[in-house]
């Protein structure tokens, strides 16, 4: 079992973080892994790549958007609280190294997990200019945490209630237009990230994004999070999440992403409170047994 060390409601209550306690994660994790997270014996396995990890405090930092059962099961956990799984450090780490002027390129939860690349990247001695953006103000994460680790941070909302208004790609127009960059690594929703890689292609530079599919075993074995990048089948859960942008398919990539929307749906809302409330119950008697269920690692 995986204690909760740390809940926080972000962006106006849409985003939860949690810090977890996971000594052996946090000692092997790196910037662009995720963890397959559940919550109890009956729940789904949820794949959520790690926003921050500590090896010295033994911990992983996970933030998710509560839009269906699970995560909406997760966002009711408390401090104290524990995941009965939490597998991983799953996929490839981000390939990142010394290059000169990187820019990192983040909108909605793709900024959590931008932070630690963006982190890494200044560490290797890159200049880092970091672009987030959102719909409107209260919708903004880890703006002190992003400043701390670049050189330049850019924000913008959809409706200039702060920063610039505008879209986080408009901002990454204007840099190019006046630095010379080596990298871009743009996460958010997938519209951003294809919109990144059109701008950046004609230049030539080279744009990594996330890809996030449908994703079930996380070892490869399903096949369910195939991504297309540059015509060869790729599983993002071995061979990903972070991808060559320029190659990606990113209409087959939403296509993916939009498959099970109706099911979703239906599920919350044929659940819904009372459902919620169970878990609740279920998860005090979890944490109360002498040991609960066994948990998984892999390291």
């Amino acid at each position: 079992m995986f204690k909760i060390v740390k809940r926080k409601a972000m962006a106006d209550g849409t985003l939860v973080l949690n810090e977890v306690e996971a000594p052996h994660i946090a000692r092997k994790a790196h910037p662009g892994q995720f963890v397959i997270l559940k919550a109890m014996e009956t729940g789904e396995r949820i794949p959520i790549t790690m926003a921050d990890f500590s090896p010295e405090k033994g911990t992983i930092t996970v933030i998710y958007a509560t839009v269906g059962r699970s995560t909406t099961y997760f966002g009711a956990l408390k401090v104290g609280d524990y995941y009965q799984n939490v597998v991983g450090p799953l996929g490839q780490p981000t390939q990142l190294k010394e290059l000169g002027t990187v820019i990192c390129l983040g909108g909605g939860t793709g900024t959590a997990v931008l932070y630690p690349m963006a982190r890494k990247l200044k560490q290797l001695g890159n200049r880092v200019i970091t672009i987030i953006g959102a719909r409107t103000r209260d919708l903004i994460i880890l703006e002190e945490a992003l400043m701390d680790v670049s050189d330049e941070l850019l924000i913008c909302t959809d409706d200039g209630s702060y920063g610039r208004p505008g879209l986080t790609t408009e901002l990454l127009e204007d840099v190019l237009e006046r630095e010379k960059i080596d990298l871009v690594v743009a996460v958010g929703p997938v519209g951003m990230m294809k919109l990144a890689c059109e701008i950046t292609r004609p230049s030539g530079i080279k744009t990594l994004v996330s890809a996030n599919p449908i994703m079930i075993d996380g070892t490869g074995m399903c096949g369910s999070c195939r991504v297309d990048v540059g015509g060869e089948i790729k599983f993002a859960c071995v061979d990903g999440p972070e991808f060559d942008g320029h190659r990606v398919d990113f209409d087959s990539l939403t296509n993916r992403l939009k498959a099970y929307k109706a099911e979703e749906k239906q599920s919350l809302e044929a659940h819904g409170i009372t459902e919620i409330h169970r878990c609740r119950v279920d998860m005090d008697t979890l944490a109360a047994s002498d040991g609960g269920a066994a948990s998984t690692v892999q390291e």
